[in-house]
């Protein structure tokens, strides 16, 4: 495999392809000797592949030594069979020596926000009370702290070798972020054996086939390169026979070639043909079983140090190991030696800190280690975790070791297990922590200690897989010895589990099994009110009246003061809203509940009713004040390295503001952004139909029905499906009927949207501003039966008055003008008009000034049509809804209006972009609004708009007039703004 230059180096034989690859993707990331130093860089994935012994490690040396010859910062690690269950060991590796050399002001300023929730999987020190990050939330902080030290530190190479063997929090975060070194200065190199890949490691592909390349398998020597090593190792006296028989009993494997040549010339072994009996007799000792035998012949202490070594893997410091194997540290020193000219331990390196004893090749470590009897492998598992904890190293670092041992009901081992887990929790690494409290539950653990296990198992995945907590949680409530405090808490935690599942009726009643054993009266509210949340979320619950009633009393006995009682009054304030009581009414109790601010990551209380509360503010017309509660609660969420169900709720819910106030591509990217979290965490939940009815219900009103439609059908939403029997907004089946309505699917519209409303009034929800099934039904009856229709629609717009916001009575307004006929159709879009314009509903405004405008227009009222229709035509301009604004200008047109289309009188016809351009110019828009709508530069607007002007011989200012609109027509429309409070 490799032949020596000089006293320290050797070269590779027969890698001259993967030198070469590494030598071209060294020069894409650095430039080569004429590129400009000042040039961006190209990073990449480059990968070998090959069974044990096949010199990747090698290579992989090769390429730091030529990447830091190059002036690259490297940084590398090196998977270990033996931690591969230590969560983020391999990142450790890669960024502890980064950031040892600097103290916590200087890791506070690299990480910034992020630091609270990477430093634990970096392994710094932080606060153990912090919080427990979700593995998404750590994922997104590494990528934040790796892509900010690429571009710092320019051109960088990362070395992962033996990543078969990394462990599963390391390698999902490398695989996730891999596809991003392309577009960093950044090369990742990385070697593995593909026959040794587990189920967990098999992401490793992934990681290293990207960019249409494939992992280079290296190839066994050839007779030639052996001869070579042979010839260098016994001397140039080796005939060709033996040189092919040491090729044939190795295969070719670089690793093995050179065990066997060093036994030969231990042996005093002439490398001549008649010896090749006696070379076949030595093939086993380059095996597991000479390995022993070599190992044996040191001495007994020789042997312990070997195996101490191999237990602790990457901690075995001189001192640990010493103390392990029960030796002196002179005796481990002198033994150092000895095992590594044995070949057996890696030279020692001198540094200023004490570094860890190694292994000369991971194929040794794996022998040295199965070779330990199975007892004292165990027992000396046992002694790693106490010495390591002695040491001051950690429950974490002692986990692995616990996680060896026979279970025994040894409260030690249970008490460090638990701790454990908790330092994988606070890293973000619950699957770790999951196998920790597993084995604790295996021990077992005392039983006044059993309820206290299962509830921490049950919690470790609930942020981020709430569906696999319960049945611990149900397991630790039948504990005989669960005290009444955790009972309480195991209780909320499993309705939570439930609740978030999309599983209701079992969240309301496993706190309503439990309220009667309440043993005080905060307690108990706080069970009440659990009750009634998880039921108000039940879309099927059949007491809501009855309920509503109940929660009316118990608010108006409150004063607000304690959590349990503003969670109440939020509860009241949403129910109040839900059954269309006046605007009021529910805002005062919103205003209560809101108080000084409501949590989005109390784990004891959960994010529920802060959800609910900022709905309220919403549909009673202040979506400002909504806008800043979910933004708060993003980010909260961002804040503690939160990356589930809760933010994909705020991200998703604050686009249903956005949709809700016009601004449809807002909306429909944070739609999009909180159905990817959403998804992370799994589908079909809650979190999962709240984000996909959003962007169903945003690319409607974009004009992309049969996008919407694909989208639907491709996320279950437009035919059965089993959606969650959950509160969501919007309302998943009234989504599907609007979406069938907007097809001209009448019939089956009809028929979803009259069970919708079934239901609805069965549960007290008449606010059609929460569900507005009946302004769908009515358009959907108008072809058919238009009598009914109106009726629906005068229902409608009886309850929105009796609830009071404009906006809800001008959309009523709106649907009962486009079923009525005659001069009615026309007062009641004029009306709509009337309440849209004192809402913050732009979209809605925009929709009725062109159904207005329309309806003018077909009565002969082509100035007054004009009017509205140019209005609704920048309404929608502005809001994004593009079809909408299709539509207002085709009416313009029948008008006999210009309906902002440019005539080029004076030049070649205008490009489409440039058409786009002065519509938006002549709406008054600056450049650089122009720019983001068209995604061009500033610049790029300019020479666009340069291009108008000289084509249709007009300036910015004279465009209106080119356009057609009457003076002041176009900019004079009264169009809602954003205004405080709302």
């Amino acid at each position: 495999m490799m032949r020596r230059q000089g006293p320290g180096r050797r070269t590779l034989l027969e890698r001259e392809s993967e030198l070469g690859a590494v030598e071209a993707a060294l020069t894409e990331l650095c430039g080569g000797p004429a590129a400009d130093p000042a040039g961006p860089c190209t990073g990449g994935v480059i990968a070998f592949s090959g069974p044990g012994g096949a010199g990747k490690t090698a290579l992989l040396a090769e390429a730091r030594r030529r990447a830091a010859a190059r002036g690259c910062t490297v940084i590398s690690a090196r998977a270990g069979e033996q931690e591969q269950g230590v969560a983020f060991h391999v990142v450790r590796q890669l960024f502890q020596p980064v950031l040892a050399a600097t103290g916590e002001d200087t890791h506070r300023r690299i990480l910034g926000g992020w630091y609270d929730i990477v430093a634990p999987a970096v392994g710094l020190v932080v606060s153990a009370d912090g919080g427990a990050p979700d593995p998404h939330g750590v994922r997104d902080g590494l990528d934040w702290l790796v892509t900010g030290f690429a571009v710092q530190r320019a051109p960088v190479v990362m070395i992962l070798d033996d990543a078969h063997w990394a462990d599963t929090e390391s390698l999902d975060w490398l695989t996730r972020f891999a596809p991003r070194v392309v577009d960093l200065p950044m090369l990742l190199a990385v070697g593995y054996r593909p026959e040794e890949l587990s189920a967990d490691a098999s992401a490793v592909r992934g990681l290293t086939e990207r960019q249409g390349s494939r992992p280079r398998l290296l190839a066994p020597l050839t007779p030639g390169a052996v001869g070579r090593i042979v010839r260098e190792t016994l001397g140039p006296e080796a005939d060709d026979a033996f040189c092919r028989e040491c090729w044939a009993v190795t295969g070719g494997n670089p690793f093995e070639v050179v065990e066997l040549t060093a036994k030969v010339r231990e042996r005093d072994l002439k490398p001549q043909s008649g010896n090749l009996a006696h070379l076949r007799e030595l093939v086993s000792s380059a095996k597991d079983s000479g390995l022993n035998d070599r190992l044996t012949r040191l001495g007994t202490s020789a042997v312990r140090l070997a195996w101490a070594v191999a237990v602790l893997g990457s901690e075995a410091t001189p001192a640990l190991a010493a103390d392990v194997a029960g030796l002196s540290s002179t005796e481990t020193a002198d033994l150092a030696l000895r095992l590594a000219d044995a070949r057996i331990f890696a030279q020692p390196r001198p540094a200023p800190e004490e570094r860890p004893l190694e292994f000369l090749h991971p194929l040794i470590a794996t022998a040295v280690y199965r070779a330990i009897p199975g007892a004292l492998r165990v027992a000396m598992h046992g002694s790693a975790a106490s010495t390591v904890l002695t040491a001051g190293r950690g429950s974490g670092a002692a986990g692995r070791h616990l996680l060896e041992l026979h279970p025994e009901a040894d409260s030690w081992v249970v008490r460090h297990l638990r701790a454990a887990a908790r330092e994988y929790l606070r890293a973000g690494a619950p699957d770790a922590a999951r196998r920790c409290l597993a084995r604790a539950l295996r021990e077992p653990p005392s039983l006044q200690e059993r309820p206290a296990v299962l509830y921490e198992l049950g919690c470790a995945a609930q942020l981020s897989e709430p569906a696999v907590t319960v049945n611990h949680l149900r397991a630790a409530l039948e504990e005989p010895a669960l005290g009444p405090e955790l009972r309480d808490a195991v209780t909320f935690r499993l309705a939570q589990a439930y609740g978030h599942s999309g599983r209701m009726e079992e969240a309301a009643q496993v706190v309503a099994a439990e309220a009667g054993r309440a043993t005080s009266a905060r307690t108990r509210l706080r069970m009440q009110t659990e009750q009634i949340m998880w039921n108000m979320f039940r879309s099927d619950s059949q007491d809501s009246p009855a309920r509503s009633r109940r929660l009316a009393r118990l608010a108006d006995r409150l004063s607000g003061r304690g959590t349990a009682e503003r969670y109440l009054l939020g509860l009241r304030a949403f129910d109040a809203m839900t059954r269309g009581e006046p605007v009021a009414t529910a805002l005062r109790y919103a205003d209560e509940a809101l108080g000084d601010g409501l949590s989005w990551t109390d784990e004891e209380w959960g994010f529920e009713v802060p959800i609910l509360v900022a709905l309220t503010f919403l549909h009673c017309d202040q979506p400002g004040r909504a806008e800043e509660l979910f933004a708060e609660g993003v980010a909260e969420c961002e804040r503690k390295g939160w990356r589930g169900a809760h933010l994909a709720f705020g991200l998703t819910l604050l686009g249903h503001v956005r949709y809700r106030r016009g601004a449809l591509a807002e909306a429909e990217e944070l739609a999009r952004e909180g159905l990817r979290v959403a998804d992370l965490v799994g589908p079909e939940t809650p979190a999962h139909w709240t984000a996909v009815g959003t962007l169903v219900e945003t690319l409607l009103a974009r004009g992309r029905v049969e996008e919407a439609h694909e989208f639907a059908a491709e996320h279950t939403c437009g035919g059965n499906t089993n959606i969650p029997q959950a509160l969501m907004c919007p309302d998943a089946p009234t989504v599907r009927g609007e979406l069938l309505l907007a097809r001209n699917m009448h019939r089956e519209a009809r028929q979803r949207l009259a069970e919708i409303g079934h239901r609805m009034d069965r549960r007290g929800m008449r606010n059609p501003a929460w569900c507005p099934w009946q302004l769908y039904l009515a358009q959907a009856l108008a072809l058919t039966e238009p009598r009914q229709a109106a009726e629906v629609a005068q229902d409608a717009v009886r309850r929105a008055h009796q609830f009071g916001a404009h906006s809800m009575i001008g959309r009523a307004l709106h649907t009962a003008g486009l079923v009525a006929q005659g001069p009615e159709r026309l007062r009641l879009l004029a009306d709509a008009v009337d309440h849209l314009e004192r809402s913050p509903s732009a979209y809605d405004l925009a929709l009725a000034l062109v159904d207005h405008g329309t309806a003018l227009r077909r009565i002969g009222l082509p100035q007054e049509a004009g009017e509205r229709l140019y209005r609704g035509l920048e309404g929608a301009v502005q809001c994004g809804a593009d079809a909408l604004a299709v539509r207002a200008r085709d009416e313009l047109s029948a008008t006999g209006l210009r309906p902002l289309q440019l005539r080029a009188d004076h030049g070649s016809p205008l490009t489409s972009q440039e058409q786009a351009a002065a519509e938006r110019a002549a709406l008054g828009w600056g450049d650089d609004r122009i720019g983001v709508e068209l995604g061009l530069e500033e610049r790029e607007v300019a020479q666009v708009l340069s291009g108008v002007y000289r084509k249709v011989g007009a300036d910015r200012t004279g465009l209106s007039k080119v356009l057609g609109a009457p003076a002041g027509l176009a900019f004079g429309g009264r169009v809602p703004r954003p205004v405080s409070g709302r």
